[in-house]
């Protein structure tokens, strides 16, 4: 079960270790973003048709809505489902799965923050926070969401995060030079303004207008919203899937690490510094709680190749690294006796 946003990269994941591992795979993508599916299976099944040995039905895509989903999860042939997505849908399948003793790997939200600490290369850092936070109009799972900054560089770095947030170009992505594309529909651009509307309550807010293009009069291009705050409101800990960051100052390290922990999600996670003590204890028990905790990079970018999934609320199931394969078999204990005795377990001598 895919989410519009990755509409070919979470199946590519999943799918190919699937086969690998000898598996048919059923997808049901998001019914926002169905042609991507249908183009994907007819590739398959062009390459499949190559291999003599490759089954009828290998791949399989049901187009359709929640029902579809819940179809597959209850479905005592299927024992295993891979869902990305929000937390709520997380929640459901991983509790209908585990009912009928099957198995999930869940995918879900991230209230990702990173940590701009006094030593760290300002210049990468202010790249790397704008691509985290703006890249893809802010609809990834890792795109950052919270920045903690230090409060002896506060002022002068957030003054150029929003001149860039101010002069980043919003329209057509297929354009070069356009950095921001549209929101997927009108829904997820409500719940920009509502968040918005909420935060400027007790934060000062830049950005979040609709951008209008004349291409695509009916799509919800935005500027995407850099808002600061004083400390974590109940907005701020909530994930909005939009182009959202909230700033704030901070004083001491493990404050700042604790604050970034405060969050339900726990996927990804950031820090920036030269100092290795700091980098040190972000990575440590006593550093983040996140399944992706990066140093010098944002969270969004880097985790090709690695594990890749969170804790708490993000659901706990990892996708791609090096034992990924393992959640898409079963696992069997062969023990074989090539001998004319029985050999029994502590000694036990049992002759009849």
């Amino acid at each position: 079960i895919s989410a519009f946003n990755f509409p070919v990269a979470v199946w590519s994941w999943n799918a190919a270790l699937a086969f690998v591992c000898g598996d048919s795979v059923v997808w049901k993508p998001s019914e926002k973003t169905p042609l991507t599916a249908l183009a994907v299976q007819a590739i398959v099944e062009r390459a499949a048709a190559r291999f003599d040995g490759a089954p009828s039905g290998l791949s399989q895509v049901i187009i359709g809505g929640r029902a579809v989903g819940e179809m597959m999860v209850e479905h005592p042939r299927v024992r295993l489902v891979s869902a990305t997505g929000s937390t709520e849908m997380g929640r459901k399948v991983g509790q209908r799965l585990a009912a009928r003793f099957a198995r999930s790997l869940l995918e879900l939200g991230g209230n990702n923050a990173a940590i701009v600490a006094p030593s760290a290369d300002q210049d990468l850092a202010l790249r790397a926070v704008a691509f985290a936070a703006m890249g893809t109009a802010g609809q990834r799972c890792t795109t950052l969401r919270r920045l903690f900054v230090h409060d002896s560089i506060y002022d002068g770095f957030v003054s150029r995060l929003k001149s860039a947030y101010a002069s980043v170009p919003v329209g057509d992505p297929r354009k070069d030079g356009v950095l921001i594309g549209p929101l997927i529909d009108g829904a997820a651009f409500d719940g920009m303004q509502n968040a918005l509307a909420e935060a400027r309550k007790t934060g000062s807010a830049a950005g979040g207008e609709r951008v209008e293009v004349v291409e695509a009069p009916d799509a919800y291009f935005v500027r995407p919203a850099l808002v600061e705050m004083d400390n974590q409101s109940e907005v701020v800990l909530r994930e909005t899937f939009a182009p959202i960051l909230y700033v704030m100052r901070y004083t001491d390290l493990d404050t700042a690490i604790a604050a970034q922990n405060a969050s339900k999600h726990g996927l990804s996670s950031s820090i920036f510094t030269l100092n290795v003590r700091e980098a040190e204890k972000f990575v440590s028990v006593v550093g983040s709680d996140c399944g992706i905790a990066n140093v010098n990079i944002g969270p969004s970018g880097a985790e090709i190749g690695g594990a890749f999934g969170g804790e708490k609320e993000t659901g706990g199931g990892r996708e791609a690294g090096s034992d990924s394969w393992k959640a898409y078999m079963r696992r069997a204990t062969n023990t074989v006796n090539f001998g004319t005795s029985l050999p029994l377990a502590q000694g036990v001598k049992f002759d009849i």
